[in-house]
Protein backbone atom coordinates (compact mmCIF):
# COMPACT_ATOMS: atom_id res chain seq x y z
CA UNK A 1 0.00 0.00 0.00
CA UNK A 2 3.03 2.57 0.93
CA UNK A 3 4.63 1.41 -2.29
CA UNK A 4 1.52 3.48 -4.45
CA UNK A 5 2.22 6.40 -2.36
CA UNK A 6 5.41 7.03 -3.53
CA UNK A 7 6.42 9.39 -6.41
CA UNK A 8 7.50 7.94 -9.73
CA UNK A 9 11.31 8.31 -10.35
CA UNK A 10 11.74 8.35 -13.81
CA UNK A 11 15.10 7.30 -15.05
CA UNK A 12 16.33 8.98 -17.70
CA UNK A 13 19.39 8.45 -19.70
CA UNK A 14 20.56 11.13 -22.03
CA UNK A 15 23.39 10.24 -25.13
CA UNK A 16 26.61 12.64 -26.24
CA UNK A 17 26.77 13.36 -30.03
CA UNK A 18 26.55 10.84 -32.28
CA UNK A 19 28.88 10.30 -34.93
CA UNK A 20 28.25 8.70 -37.92
CA UNK A 21 26.90 4.66 -38.65
CA UNK A 22 29.18 3.16 -36.11
CA UNK A 23 27.10 5.61 -33.06
CA UNK A 24 23.75 5.32 -35.02
CA UNK A 25 25.15 1.04 -35.46
CA UNK A 26 25.70 0.88 -31.52
CA UNK A 27 22.26 2.25 -31.03
CA UNK A 28 20.52 0.39 -33.01
CA UNK A 29 21.93 -3.53 -31.73
CA UNK A 30 22.04 -2.34 -27.98
CA UNK A 31 20.00 0.17 -27.50
CA UNK A 32 16.12 -1.06 -26.73
CA UNK A 33 18.18 -4.20 -24.63
CA UNK A 34 19.76 -1.59 -22.75
CA UNK A 35 16.33 0.20 -21.88
CA UNK A 36 14.73 -3.00 -20.76
CA UNK A 37 17.69 -3.84 -18.41
CA UNK A 38 18.08 -0.66 -16.91
CA UNK A 39 14.51 -0.07 -16.56
CA UNK A 40 14.50 3.29 -18.55
CA UNK A 41 11.57 5.51 -19.38
CA UNK A 42 13.06 7.77 -21.48
CA UNK A 43 16.32 7.83 -23.95
CA UNK A 44 17.67 11.75 -25.22
CA UNK A 45 20.02 12.21 -27.71
CA UNK A 46 22.09 14.75 -29.80
CA UNK A 47 21.94 13.31 -33.10
CA UNK A 48 23.75 16.68 -35.00
CA UNK A 49 26.61 14.67 -36.13
CA UNK A 50 24.76 10.93 -37.15
CA UNK A 51 25.11 11.33 -40.89
CA UNK A 52 28.53 10.57 -42.02
CA UNK A 53 29.81 12.83 -38.57
CA UNK A 54 28.22 15.97 -39.70
CA UNK A 55 24.16 16.43 -39.80
CA UNK A 56 21.13 14.57 -39.78
CA UNK A 57 18.54 12.94 -42.09
CA UNK A 58 14.86 12.05 -42.17
CA UNK A 59 16.28 7.90 -42.93
CA UNK A 60 19.27 7.88 -39.94
CA UNK A 61 16.68 10.03 -38.15
CA UNK A 62 13.81 7.59 -38.36
CA UNK A 63 16.57 4.71 -37.55
CA UNK A 64 17.41 6.12 -34.39
CA UNK A 65 13.59 6.22 -33.07
CA UNK A 66 13.19 3.12 -34.10
CA UNK A 67 16.24 1.62 -31.96
CA UNK A 68 14.85 3.65 -29.16
CA UNK A 69 15.47 7.60 -28.78
CA UNK A 70 12.67 9.03 -27.89
CA UNK A 71 13.86 12.92 -27.67
CA UNK A 72 16.68 14.35 -29.90
CA UNK A 73 18.29 17.53 -29.53
CA UNK A 74 21.32 19.25 -32.23
CA UNK A 75 23.81 21.86 -32.58
CA UNK A 76 25.64 23.81 -34.82
CA UNK A 77 26.18 21.44 -37.65
CA UNK A 78 22.09 20.85 -37.51
CA UNK A 79 21.42 21.96 -41.19
CA UNK A 80 24.53 20.67 -42.85
CA UNK A 81 21.81 18.20 -44.26
CA UNK A 82 19.23 20.47 -45.85
CA UNK A 83 16.78 17.30 -46.37
CA UNK A 84 16.12 17.23 -42.76
CA UNK A 85 14.76 20.34 -42.68
CA UNK A 86 10.80 18.98 -43.12
CA UNK A 87 11.45 16.63 -40.14
CA UNK A 88 12.47 19.81 -38.16
CA UNK A 89 9.22 21.71 -38.75
CA UNK A 90 7.14 18.68 -38.78
CA UNK A 91 8.13 16.38 -35.47
CA UNK A 92 7.78 17.42 -31.95
CA UNK A 93 10.66 14.96 -31.07
CA UNK A 94 13.02 17.15 -32.18
CA UNK A 95 14.31 20.78 -31.68
CA UNK A 96 16.49 23.34 -33.13
CA UNK A 97 19.03 25.33 -30.67
CA UNK A 98 16.24 27.91 -28.85
CA UNK A 99 18.89 30.98 -29.31
CA UNK A 100 19.26 30.55 -33.28
CA UNK A 101 17.18 33.08 -35.02
CA UNK A 102 13.40 33.18 -35.47
CA UNK A 103 13.73 32.54 -39.07
CA UNK A 104 15.22 28.92 -39.05
CA UNK A 105 13.07 26.28 -39.70
CA UNK A 106 12.32 24.07 -36.46
CA UNK A 107 10.88 24.07 -32.83
CA UNK A 108 12.44 25.88 -29.86
CA UNK A 109 11.71 22.80 -28.00
CA UNK A 110 11.03 18.85 -28.03
CA UNK A 111 8.61 17.27 -26.16
CA UNK A 112 7.67 13.13 -25.81
CA UNK A 113 5.08 11.42 -23.51
CA UNK A 114 6.57 8.21 -21.41
CA UNK A 115 4.64 5.32 -21.13
CA UNK A 116 3.31 6.25 -17.75
CA UNK A 117 2.11 9.46 -19.42
CA UNK A 118 4.35 11.92 -18.19
CA UNK A 119 5.40 14.81 -20.56
CA UNK A 120 9.25 15.17 -20.48
CA UNK A 121 10.58 18.00 -22.42
CA UNK A 122 14.45 19.34 -24.15
CA UNK A 123 15.72 22.39 -24.72
CA UNK A 124 18.70 23.06 -26.79
CA UNK A 125 21.60 26.18 -26.22
CA UNK A 126 23.73 26.81 -28.10
CA UNK A 127 27.01 28.54 -26.47
CA UNK A 128 29.01 31.54 -27.89
CA UNK A 129 32.47 31.11 -27.13
CA UNK A 130 34.50 29.42 -30.16
CA UNK A 131 31.46 28.86 -31.61
CA UNK A 132 29.49 30.58 -34.44
CA UNK A 133 27.58 33.59 -33.98
CA UNK A 134 23.69 33.27 -31.98
CA UNK A 135 21.48 35.21 -30.13
CA UNK A 136 22.62 35.52 -26.26
CA UNK A 137 21.48 31.71 -24.86
CA UNK A 138 20.73 33.30 -21.59
CA UNK A 139 18.34 35.24 -23.28
CA UNK A 140 16.22 32.74 -24.83
CA UNK A 141 16.67 30.81 -21.74
CA UNK A 142 14.98 33.50 -19.87
CA UNK A 143 12.37 33.48 -22.77
CA UNK A 144 11.24 29.92 -23.54
CA UNK A 145 12.03 27.82 -20.11
CA UNK A 146 8.75 29.68 -18.83
CA UNK A 147 6.66 28.79 -21.94
CA UNK A 148 7.77 25.33 -21.42
CA UNK A 149 6.82 24.82 -17.71
CA UNK A 150 3.35 25.45 -18.53
CA UNK A 151 3.78 22.22 -20.35
CA UNK A 152 5.61 20.36 -17.88
CA UNK A 153 8.04 20.86 -15.16
CA UNK A 154 10.16 17.76 -16.34
CA UNK A 155 12.87 19.54 -18.18
CA UNK A 156 16.08 18.81 -19.52
CA UNK A 157 18.46 21.22 -21.48
CA UNK A 158 21.09 20.69 -23.71
CA UNK A 159 24.24 23.00 -23.41
CA UNK A 160 25.62 22.91 -26.83
CA UNK A 161 29.58 24.78 -25.86
CA UNK A 162 32.90 24.43 -26.22
CA UNK A 163 33.79 26.68 -23.31
CA UNK A 164 33.37 24.86 -20.08
CA UNK A 165 32.28 28.28 -18.09
CA UNK A 166 29.76 28.70 -21.18
CA UNK A 167 28.31 25.36 -19.44
CA UNK A 168 28.52 25.84 -15.94
CA UNK A 169 27.27 29.45 -16.48
CA UNK A 170 24.11 28.01 -17.98
CA UNK A 171 23.52 25.36 -15.18
CA UNK A 172 24.17 27.91 -12.43
CA UNK A 173 21.47 30.25 -14.07
CA UNK A 174 19.19 27.45 -14.80
CA UNK A 175 19.66 26.07 -11.34
CA UNK A 176 15.99 24.83 -9.33
CA UNK A 177 14.17 25.81 -12.65
CA UNK A 178 15.05 22.75 -15.14
CA UNK A 179 15.73 18.82 -14.11
CA UNK A 180 19.27 19.52 -15.76
CA UNK A 181 21.79 20.93 -17.57
CA UNK A 182 23.91 18.87 -19.92
CA UNK A 183 26.63 19.44 -21.80
CA UNK A 184 27.55 18.17 -25.95
CA UNK A 185 29.39 19.17 -28.50
CA UNK A 186 33.31 18.58 -27.11
CA UNK A 187 32.55 14.39 -27.45
CA UNK A 188 34.72 13.80 -24.57
CA UNK A 189 33.01 13.04 -21.28
CA UNK A 190 33.66 14.94 -17.60
CA UNK A 191 33.69 13.51 -14.67
CA UNK A 192 32.26 16.53 -13.03
CA UNK A 193 28.62 15.40 -12.91
CA UNK A 194 26.44 16.53 -9.99
CA UNK A 195 23.45 18.28 -8.33
CA UNK A 196 24.17 22.02 -8.58
CA UNK A 197 21.52 22.71 -5.82
CA UNK A 198 17.88 22.89 -6.00
CA UNK A 199 17.44 19.59 -8.05
CA UNK A 200 19.08 20.56 -11.00
CA UNK A 201 21.60 17.71 -12.49
CA UNK A 202 24.70 19.12 -14.36
CA UNK A 203 27.87 17.69 -16.70
CA UNK A 204 29.89 19.97 -18.68
CA UNK A 205 30.02 16.84 -21.28
CA UNK A 206 28.29 13.77 -21.92
CA UNK A 207 31.01 12.31 -24.11
CA UNK A 208 30.19 10.85 -27.63
CA UNK A 209 28.26 7.91 -29.11
CA UNK A 210 30.96 6.53 -31.61
CA UNK A 211 34.27 5.59 -32.59
CA UNK A 212 36.51 6.00 -29.77
CA UNK A 213 40.02 5.01 -31.62
CA UNK A 214 40.18 8.25 -33.25
CA UNK A 215 40.09 11.92 -32.93
CA UNK A 216 36.79 12.86 -32.02
CA UNK A 217 34.92 10.63 -34.27
CA UNK A 218 37.18 11.02 -37.20
CA UNK A 219 40.29 9.03 -38.71
CA UNK A 220 43.59 10.09 -36.69
CA UNK A 221 46.29 9.65 -39.64
CA UNK A 222 44.42 12.36 -41.96
CA UNK A 223 43.49 14.95 -38.95
CA UNK A 224 47.22 14.50 -37.93
CA UNK A 225 48.00 15.41 -41.64
CA UNK A 226 46.53 18.37 -41.73
CA UNK A 227 47.48 19.17 -38.07
CA UNK A 228 50.77 19.07 -38.85
CA UNK A 229 51.35 19.99 -42.77
CA UNK A 230 48.06 22.40 -43.07
CA UNK A 231 46.97 20.79 -46.43
CA UNK A 232 43.54 20.04 -46.79
CA UNK A 233 42.43 16.57 -45.74
CA UNK A 234 39.30 14.14 -46.15
CA UNK A 235 38.26 13.80 -42.41
CA UNK A 236 36.19 10.22 -42.44
CA UNK A 237 34.48 9.20 -39.47
CA UNK A 238 36.25 6.19 -37.74
CA UNK A 239 35.53 2.63 -36.69
CA UNK A 240 36.91 1.24 -34.22
CA UNK A 241 36.05 1.15 -30.43
CA UNK A 242 32.67 2.41 -30.46
CA UNK A 243 31.38 3.62 -27.15
CA UNK A 244 28.12 4.64 -25.75
CA UNK A 245 28.53 7.71 -23.93
CA UNK A 246 26.16 10.05 -21.64
CA UNK A 247 24.26 9.94 -18.15
CA UNK A 248 21.52 8.45 -16.62
CA UNK A 249 19.09 10.72 -14.51
CA UNK A 250 16.58 9.54 -11.66
CA UNK A 251 13.82 12.44 -11.77
CA UNK A 252 10.76 13.00 -9.57
CA UNK A 253 8.28 13.23 -11.64
CA UNK A 254 6.21 15.17 -9.24
CA UNK A 255 8.33 17.83 -8.38
CA UNK A 256 10.79 18.01 -11.74
CA UNK A 257 13.48 17.66 -9.23
CA UNK A 258 16.54 15.25 -10.08
CA UNK A 259 17.73 12.77 -6.69
CA UNK A 260 20.82 11.61 -8.62
CA UNK A 261 23.55 11.57 -12.33
CA UNK A 262 25.37 8.77 -12.60
CA UNK A 263 27.86 8.95 -15.98
CA UNK A 264 27.78 5.51 -18.37
CA UNK A 265 29.64 4.71 -21.19
CA UNK A 266 28.48 1.40 -22.60
CA UNK A 267 31.57 -0.67 -25.01
CA UNK A 268 30.68 -2.09 -28.31
CA UNK A 269 32.40 -5.11 -26.82
CA UNK A 270 31.30 -5.35 -23.13
CA UNK A 271 27.69 -5.33 -25.12
CA UNK A 272 27.89 -8.25 -27.17
CA UNK A 273 29.13 -10.06 -23.79
CA UNK A 274 26.24 -8.50 -21.90
CA UNK A 275 23.39 -9.33 -24.46
CA UNK A 276 25.28 -12.05 -27.03
CA UNK A 277 22.57 -10.12 -29.40
CA UNK A 278 19.82 -10.51 -28.09
CA UNK A 279 17.37 -8.19 -26.82
CA UNK A 280 15.15 -10.36 -24.29
CA UNK A 281 18.30 -11.55 -21.54
CA UNK A 282 17.61 -9.72 -18.24
CA UNK A 283 21.12 -8.09 -17.23
CA UNK A 284 21.22 -5.30 -15.19
CA UNK A 285 24.21 -3.04 -17.02
CA UNK A 286 25.54 -0.38 -13.93
CA UNK A 287 26.69 2.81 -14.70
CA UNK A 288 30.27 4.01 -14.09
CA UNK A 289 31.28 4.78 -11.09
Amino acid sequence: MLQNNLPKILRVLMLGDIVGSPGVNILQSYLLAIKKSMGLDLVIANAENAAGGSGLTPSIFKKLKAAGVDLFTLGDHIYKKQEIVNTLISENCICKPANYPSSSPGKTFAFTNTVDGFTVAVVSLMGRTFMRPVDCPFSAAEKIIPEVQMITNLIIVDIHAEATSDKYLMGHFLKGKVSAVLGTHTHVQTADEQILGEGTAFICDLGMTGPYASVLGRCIEPVTATTISFLPNQFSVASGDVRMSGVVLEINAATGKTDSISRVQFCDKDLQEKFNGTEDKKLVLQPSP
